[in-house]
This record gives structure tokens, C-alpha cells and sequence, in this order.
């Protein structure tokens, strides 16, 4: 499925999900990944129940520096809660969280990120 708008130079975008991986900017990446408005990166968490604190750390480490103020968690193919220690975590950091199921955090990170506005999504890779 190709999600592709238009969305300021330098700036990652999420072209495409599914089968297991992504393709941000050009790029592939098998499995789940964080999209930052700079970069990818490989992700650990492979279900909701796998997202903690340490497993987005440089999340937490980007919204203390101010490189973000929103997080789209992609929990697979259904929106999943977020546990209250999580979320308090990295509001701590700056961070608002907003779970979501996947395709519709790729989507919405495409749509901010074209707006300039300072996200970054947690995607767990769907089938």
C-alpha cells in the first residue's frame, strides 16, 4: 500500500508497510522500526506487551532534547492501551503518546511530518 505525500526535504516518510517490513524514505527495514524526522532505526518490540520504557529510550532521549512532542505507537493491526508508567515516562521527557494500530500511524506520521510538525512513530511491523 503506497502512502506517499508530499513532505519537506530531509525529512523521513513512510512510503510503503506490510509483509513484515517498511519502506521509509527509500529504505527497507524488516520488522518493527522507529521512524524519527531524520532517520530509521530497527525497533526490538515485536507485539504491544514488548514496548517499555528502555525499548524507547531514544525516543525519551529526543523529546528531553526537543527533537520531538509526539509519538505514534503502531501496536500491529489493532490499537493496543498504553500503560500508565509508559506514558508517564516519556510525558516526563516532552513526549506525548498516541497508540494506534499501525496503518494508521504511518498514515497520520505522514500527514504531521508533511506539516512540519515534530513526531516520530514506534511501529510494530504487521503481516
Amino acid at each position: 500500500m503506497d502512502i506517499t505525500p508530499m513532505v519537506p526535504t530531509g525529512r523521513q516518510i513512510i512510503e510503503s508497510y506490510g509483509a513484515g517490513r517498511f519502506r521509509v524514505s527509500g529504505a527497507v527495514f524488516e520488522g518493527s522500526i522507529l521512524v524519527f524526522p531524520d532517520r530509521s532505526v530497527p525497533w526490538s518490540a515485536g507485539t504491544p506487551d514488548e514496548i517499555t520504557i528502555d525499548s524507547l529510550e531514544e525516543v525519551a532521549r529526543a523529546g528531553a532534547e526537543g527533537q520531538i512532542e509526539v509519538l505514534l505507537l503502531g501496536c500491529g493491526l489493532r490499537m493496543a492501551l498504553v500503560r500508565g508508567e509508559l506514558r508517564r515516562s516519556l510525558r516526563d521527557a516532552g513526549v506525548v503518546i498516541e497508540p494506534m494500530d499501525t496503518g494508521a500511524a504511518c498514515r497520520t506520521y505522514n500527514v504531521l511530518a508533511a506539516e512540519g510538525r515534530k513526531v516520530a512513530a514506534a511501529l510494530i511491523a504487521v503481516q
